[in-house]
């Protein structure tokens, strides 16, 4: 089983050690580089090159937007994850941080075993996570002018792709999905990916924003 590589990124050392040491913990998952401001950050994930980053939003100097919106930039990090820290469930930055190009959203006060999951779960790139706050963001969001992906539209998608999209942006796991339609959720897996390719979404997380912003969804 391939290890999930992370970087921290956090300017509160409690809290940083605090989810190092709950990551170190567990089987298959190493911490690789810490960081304490955006500007750290960026260095760290481009020397390091992980799977995921936890990024705390409000850091000094650069903040954790503009560090997300440089990792998404460079090429070479494309493979590169990043799920936000939030302090509240509707911080004002998380709208701006889906548009750079964060892949999820995360509650500073998570229960630990939920900061495992999401950790495996972007990794995996199957969820938007955070089921307390992903509705209401994604609404509020899309009801916002600032467009998050390319131009397209779903007339490409078959008609077992809409079906899993829409549940995607109903905040349903590839499992539950499965479970519905009788199917594998490798097989949803793959629809999923066929549809994001169709859109030229980054990750299910843009899925889910072309999902409300196409009317595919009303929030």
């Amino acid at each position: 089983m391939a290890v999930i590589r992370v970087v921290l990124a956090d300017d509160q050392l409690l809290v940083r050690s605090g989810f190092a040491a709950l990551l170190r913990a567990e089987a298959g998952i190493t911490v690789v580089g810490e960081a304490d401001d955006g500007e750290s950050a960026v260095a760290v994930v481009a020397e390091t090159v992980p799977d995921v980053v936890l990024m705390d939003i409000r850091m000094p100097g650069t903040d954790g937007l503009e560090a997300t919106r440089r990792i998404m930039a460079d090429e070479r990090l494309s493979g590169v994850r990043v799920l936000m820290l939030t302090t509240f469930d509707l911080d004002e930055y998380v709208f701006d941080a889906l548009r750079a190009g964060a892949s999820g959203f995360l509650l500073k006060h998570t229960r630990p075993a939920d900061l495992i999951q999401a950790v495996r779960v972007v990794a995996a790139g199957d969820a938007l996570l955070s089921p307390s706050v992903t509705r209401r963001l994604i609404a509020e969001f899309t009801a916002r002018p600032s467009p998050a992906l390319p131009r397209a539209d779903g007339s490409a998608f078959t008609e077992r792709e809409h079906e899993v999209v829409l549940r995607v942006a109903q905040g349903m796991s590839n499992e539950e999905i499965a479970r519905e339609f009788v199917i594998s959720a490798a097989t949803v897996r793959t629809h999923v990916s066929r549809a994001m390719t169709k859109v030229h979404a980054r990750d299910r997380a843009q899925l889910v924003v072309f999902a409300y912003q196409s009317g595919m969804v009303r929030a």
